[in-house]
């Protein structure tokens, strides 16, 4: 008996051992979250399964470096975590408490000539280990390698002002920052848009104005808006992805659609366009005209029992490349929308070798009212569809365009590329929308010859508190320092009763 049980209890031993060590390398990972808060979005996992990432031959190296005492230390680890782990062992992660290994994050500071270490995570993502750590900047002051970036807690939070004029954190972008920081250090510089100044005029007062949200999105891809005046500028530099036209106001001349023209022309040239609703200078119009894709001056609306809606709903075109994860689904872009005429395989472009394609269509019900606003008398009753003067389905708010064999492997990558929307409201704070988000980030991608990061954005994740009143704060700590000690003494005093007696 003796015997037999000391070989059963070694058997379960080494089962227990075994079924252990096979978990260990063979498991599978389940977010239960509500809003999958510790999973990343398509956009990182598929950047981190690239070509960028996966032929590089020094991982690259995160070094975290977070307080455990930090109210988003676990939340940042996690995430962290699920970065090396979806990079397939190109991502190599480190944690160190600062607090607890104060002789390593000294070594860390040392080697990254950092004098404060705060809570960020570092991202070093150098060809090699005897790429310099730091170099000289314009300045003349010591700068980090470009392929060094770093990601601070500061920036991972937004804060709002509550009612009592009190700043406290709103939204947690922690996915955001850091796969635009690992993009960033691949890279070693942004991709540049040139931002037609003098053509333009976009609201850029405040934190939250259309031009900070538009800067903002492109900055998580790594896309720089670099404001220039096309007045006077005889060719656009080669160094730039593309060029920005958003909301133009003002008419170009014969010369500045030249030189729109001549860099239209130029293979891997990119244009993105967001237009007012019906604002449509005219020389810029009969350019796009001329590209298959043109403006129309009317505004997409529909009508219920009692008011007219303005705020158009499509969807998403399917078979567009950029487009494969938005496919079918719907948009909604509030605010004033004009619908565009988008000539697919008309037989003079293709012989130009122009291909435009609609990426949004409206639904079923709407029309380009083309008297929009003109009787103020009686608005819900003037606007009705006038199959002469209005424009009927098919309507579309954005269309791409290409030139070139865009489905030919072999020059794909030397087409020009262009974007058309007809609608600059969704940048506005109050009337933005993840899909909306998730369709310019593509887009934006798609121009610069980057569709290693396109797909689902992150969504943003919110920082919820617990409102409570002074007198349900005061209950709870009588519960926590009165009552719930005096039940435990009682309760031990009852077990110590019983057995004694």
């Amino acid at each position: 008996m003796g015997f037999l049980s000391i070989v059963q209890i070694g058997l379960l031993l080494f089962a227990v051992i075994s079924l252990n060590y096979i978990s260990s390398h063979n498991y599978s990972r389940a977010d239960y979250s509500r809003t999958a808060d510790y999973s990343l979005s398509s956009w990182s996992v598929n950047y981190l399964k690239s070509e960028e990432m996966t032929k590089r031959e020094r991982p690259v190296k995160w070094i975290m470096v977070f307080r455990r005492s930090s109210p988003i230390y676990e939340r940042v680890r996690v995430l962290a975590e699920e970065y090396a782990r979806k990079s397939g062992g190109k991502i190599e992660l480190e944690v160190i408490d600062p607090i607890r290994a104060t002789d390593r994050a000294q070594q860390f500071a040392a080697a990254y000539n950092l004098k404060l270490v705060r809570d960020m995570i570092l991202i070093d993502a150098r060809p090699t280990d005897d790429a310099p750590v730091t170099r000289e900047a314009q300045t003349g002051t010591a700068a980090l390698n470009p392929h060094i970036t770093l990601a601070l807690v500061e920036e991972m939070i937004t804060y709002a002002v509550d009612e009592k004029g009190q700043r406290r954190p709103e939204k947690f972008r922690g996915e955001n920052l850091l796969t635009g920081r690992l993009v960033e250090a691949i890279e070693g510089k942004p991709k540049t848009l040139l931002f037609l100044a003098d053509k333009s005029r976009v609201d850029s007062d405040g934190e939250d104005s259309p031009w900070s949200n538009l800067t903002t999105i492109l900055r998580y891809q790594n896309i720089q808006l670099k404001p220039v005046n096309l007045a006077g500028l005889k060719e656009i530099p080669a160094g730039v992805n593309g060029v920005a036209l958003i909301a133009p106001k003002y008419d170009f001349t014969e010369e500045e659609i030249a030189t729109l023209e001549t860099y239209w022309n130029t293979p891997r040239s990119a244009l993105l366009v967001l237009l007012d609703s019906g604002e449509c200078p005219p020389r810029l119009k009969t350019f796009l005209r001329s590209k298959g894709v043109t403006p129309r001056n009317d505004r997409i609306i529909t009508k219920d029992a009692t008011r007219v809606i303005t705020a158009a709903r499509g969807n998403f075109t399917q078979g567009i490349s950029f487009l494969k994860d938005l496919e079918g689904k719907s948009a909604v872009f509030e605010g004033a929308s004009s619908s565009i005429d988008v000539r697919e395989n008309a037989d003079d472009l293709m012989v130009r070798k122009l291909s435009p394609m609609p990426l949004i269509q409206v639904m079923e019900g709407y029309w380009g009212e083309s008297d929009f606003g003109k009787n103020t008398a009686d608005s819900n009753a003037s606007e009705t569809f006038d199959s002469i003067r209005d424009n009927g389905a098919p309507l579309y708010i954005a269309a791409a365009v290409t030139r070139g064999a865009a489905n030919d492997d072999r020059v794909a990558a030397e087409t020009s590329r262009m974007v058309l929307i007809s609608n600059t409201d969704f940048l506005q704070s109050n009337r933005q929308r993840a899909e909306n988000m998730d369709f310019l980030a593509a887009s934006s991608n798609w121009l610069v010859m980057r569709e290693s990061l396109i797909g689902l954005q992150p969504r943003t994740i919110g920082i919820y508190m617990l409102p409570l009143l002074q007198a349900q704060v005061s209950f709870i700590n009588r519960m926590n320092l009165i009552f719930a000690p005096l039940a435990f003494l009682l309760i031990g005093g009852l077990v110590y009763s019983s057995r004694r007696s």
